[in-house]
């Protein structure tokens, strides 16, 4: 596996790897990588014949009294997960790489970014459209995977790759998940046990409305609310938001239909944490 951080130097092998006859795929990354991270990476090498897996925390994405600087780094073990996952390249850039002296441009998607988890995190989605745009515009990816637990950073994406006439292929994978059923994430690291037993309330909540689907009740006032009782059930949990929503314009629908997204953001002591489940 090799290691790039310029720019240019990235453009240029991922050019000539297309030159050579080779598919080039991409997983954009922040890092702190976990099996969940490593399924996306074995996904785009059976997908694409050249595997570039970017690591940059994203400093336009986070809010002003979020976890950018507590954020977990660790590029020399992320590295060696990277090499034993079979990845190609590994595109660590720095922030002065990404976003160079004099850089104005953002990138948003209107009537998405500030729904769900953007109502909480203005800006969020609009420091993640103007990110990933620009390892499209370096790396020049056939294909780009990323992870159904970020649902709504997925629309986004698909959206803005969609209006902008993009050449790269959108590729979702289903969320990787722990033996108890909580969403693999970076931040699951910030959680003490207490909280990381607490946390598995998410997923919970998300099988009490599955169950609830499967019985036959399709209507959202009650699926929403076998899925708050839940959650009402944890004195650790502070929901965020607890929603059943139209996968495309991310409102409330009245009743489930197969494709909507039930989706969560829960915060559990200090860590915020998101889920979700596509009605099937």
């Amino acid at each position: 596996m090799r290691t790039i951080v310029g720019a240019a130097e990235m453009r240029e092998a991922a050019r000539s790897a297309k030159a050579g006859g080779l598919q080039v795929g991409l997983v954009p990354t922040m890092g702190a990588l976990h099996e969940g991270h490593l399924s996306l990476v074995r996904a785009c090498r059976e997908k694409s014949g050249w595997t570039v897996v970017s690591l940059f925390v994203n400093p336009i994405q986070f809010g002003p009294r979020e976890d950018f600087a507590r954020y977990p780094r660790d590029l020399e073990k992320d590295a060696s997960l990277l090499r034993a996952a079979g990845a190609d390249i590994l595109f660590a850039p720095t922030e002065v790489e990404m976003y160079p002296p004099g850089f104005r441009t953002r990138v948003e998607v209107d009537g998405l970014q500030d729904k769900l988890c953007g109502a909480s995190r203005p800006g969020h989605f609009k420091g993640v459209c103007t990110v990933v745009l620009r390892l499209f515009r370096i790396v020049e990816p056939d294909l780009a995977v990323f992870g159904q637990k970020d649902a709504q950073q997925v629309m986004i994406l698909k959206r803005m790759t969609r209006d902008l006439d993009l050449p790269t292929v959108i590729d979702v994978q289903p969320i990787h998940r722990e033996a108890d059923g909580l969403a693999m994430s970076s931040r699951n690291a910030y959680l003490n046990p207490e909280e990381r037993i607490a946390a598995k309330v998410l997923s919970r909540a998300l099988e009490e409305a599955r169950r609830t689907v499967a019985s036959g009740r399709r209507d959202a006032g009650r699926i929403l609310g076998a899925m708050n009782a839940v959650l009402a059930a944890e004195p650790l949990a502070r929901v965020e938001y607890a929603v059943l929503v139209d996968p495309e314009s991310l409102d409330p629908t009245a009743e489930a239909r197969p494709g909507d997204l039930a989706a969560l953001a829960v915060i559990i002591g200090r860590t915020r944490l998101i889920d979700n489940w596509i009605v099937e």
